[in-house]
């Protein structure tokens, strides 16, 4: 299996080809990407049925202490896809700790300029879960991220 996978030369996500099996599906929706740390997060994202665009790995998440920056990820390469591909909105599906926060923030001013429209993934509660045993900082995203209740 390992002899066999690639690195796909848009998303750097794992495929089978030069092109991995998202970007080569002409069903999904070029004008939307989804910027994700790692493959692992694909994977996830895809179970959700949620997402119809293409995605975007960044091999990892800014984090100074352990000397990764912007230059150590897929930052360069998105950013010309942006602007190449003429991408309406940048979704940054980073992970909600404090190296995904910064790579978000990073990726929004890095952004700014294109134009395009760059939305971060709500965070918060788990479905299913009892407000009692939710920490202080969940709690608050979940309120920071709360939206119109349809009647």
């Amino acid at each position: 299996m390992k002899e066999r996978t690639v690195i796909c030369s848009v998303c750097f996500n794992i495929g089978l080809a030069e092109l991995c099996s998202i970007c080569a599906d002409p069903k999904r929706d070029p004008s939307i990407i989804c910027v994700v740390e790692d493959p692992r997060d694909v994977i996830a994202v895809e179970k959700s049925s949620s997402f119809r665009g293409r995605y975007h790995v960044l091999g990892g998440a800014l984090s100074p202490l352990e000397g990764i920056g912007a230059e150590q990820l897929h930052v360069r390469e998105l950013l010309g896809r942006v602007e190449r591909d003429h991408i309406a909105e940048v979704i940054v599906c980073t992970n909600p700790n404090l190296e995904g926060d910064a790579t978000a923030m990073y990726l929004s001013r890095a952004l700014k300029h294109t134009g395009v429209r760059v939305t971060r993934i709500a965070s918060g509660l788990p479905v299913g879960a009892d407000l009692e045993y939710a920490d202080e900082q969940t709690l608050g995203r979940a309120l920071d991220g709360r939206r119109d209740v349809d009647a």
